[in-house]
């Protein structure tokens, strides 16, 4: 690259890195095309974006966009790195990049931020287990919903009751 392409690079980077509600750094070293295609695939379906750069560039890119310190040292930046980008939902990547992981071993994430909040390897790949926004909407309604049903069950119990006893009085008579 030339030095006027890697300026424009590493701004176009930048603005990439001020939009994003996450950014994962991954290590994709041995990762062949055909991983990387379809990485890039099923990140497409969940709204992610991976990116190879030179690491150099991410890290003036890092720092025009004020990313934290803590993400740009040469312990991440070291390597083969490509960054995922989040701009919808800031987990929902992440989470795509670890089933990912429990097919291949490659990539690895390094660290990343998740809105506005470093993250490390660790972290990273905790968030990549937590269950998906609407897996979380229906456990919600259901813990919700359950309660009622126990209260509808209740109340039809004792309207029952009532409703034979009726009977019971009007056979009676």
């Amino acid at each position: 690259m030339k030095k006027l392409a890697k300026r424009e690079f590493a701004e176009k980077l930048t603005d990439k890195f001020q939009k994003a509600k996450s950014i994962v750094f991954v290590d994709f070293a041995k990762m062949n095309v055909t991983i990387q295609q379809t990485l890039k695939s099923d990140l497409k379906k969940s709204d992610g974006k991976l990116l190879v750069a030179k690491n150099t560039l991410i890290k003036i890119a890092g720092k025009n966009a004020k990313l934290p310190e803590d993400l740009l040292t040469d312990q991440i930046l070291s390597g083969q790195t490509a960054i995922l980008i989040a701009d919808k939902d800031p987990v929902a990547p992440i989470q795509t990049l670890g089933k990912f992981l429990k097919t291949s071993e490659i990539p690895q994430p390094k660290a990343g931020i998740v809105e506005g909040q470093f993250q490390t390897k660790e972290a990273i790949i905790a968030i990549s287990k937590l269950p998906s926004k609407n897996e979380l909407f229906a456990q919600v309604v259901g813990s919700i919903q359950s309660p009622l049903y126990g209260l509808v069950g209740v109340l039809n119990g004792n309207l029952q009751k009532l409703v034979w006893i009726l009977q019971a009085k009007a056979n009676a008579n």
